[in-house]
């Protein structure tokens, strides 16, 4: 059963949709004040809790600590390099079709799921003198 949603939370999720890619609060907040209904920026962080507890919104944290928000539809992960930050979206879900066995569950009920590899990116590697090739043969 879907919840029923405030006309805030109705605009907030449809803010989301109309953005290329995550958006952090401040910027969805920004663009927001600039629509003819804007919204506190404490709004709409309770609005985006809220939406990512009913399984409509996903939230990611990046190194520097900065939360993105993302619509649970666009089924999309990262990698992310833990030095400079910078972070790539994976051509696929590589665990779409996975699925948990109910007794594993014990009640749980899955509303999204995201999926995220940190780790260094080529040109973080070749700054820290670090080969690819050396990496790739750790477990």
């Amino acid at each position: 059963m879907s919840p029923k949603l405030s006309a805030r939370q109705q605009q907030l999720l449809a803010a989301l949709r109309t953005t290329a890619g995550e958006v952090s609060g401040q910027d969805l907040h920004a663009h927001l004040r600039q629509s003819n209904t804007p919204m506190g920026l404490a709004t709409v962080y309770r609005h985006l809790r809220q939406l990512q507890q009913w399984g409509l919104v996903r939230c990611r944290h990046l190194p520097s600590g900065e939360a993105l928000f993302a619509p649970t539809e666009r089924d999309d992960h990262h990698l992310t390099c833990v030095d400079c930050g910078t972070t790539r979206p994976l051509g696929h879900c590589p665990v779409q079709a996975l699925e948990l066995p109910g007794s594993a569950l014990d009640g749980f009920l899955p509303l999204f799921h995201t999926l995220e590899f940190f780790g260094l990116c080529a040109a973080c590697q070749q700054r820290q003198g670090r080969a690819a090739e050396d990496n790739a043969a750790r477990p």
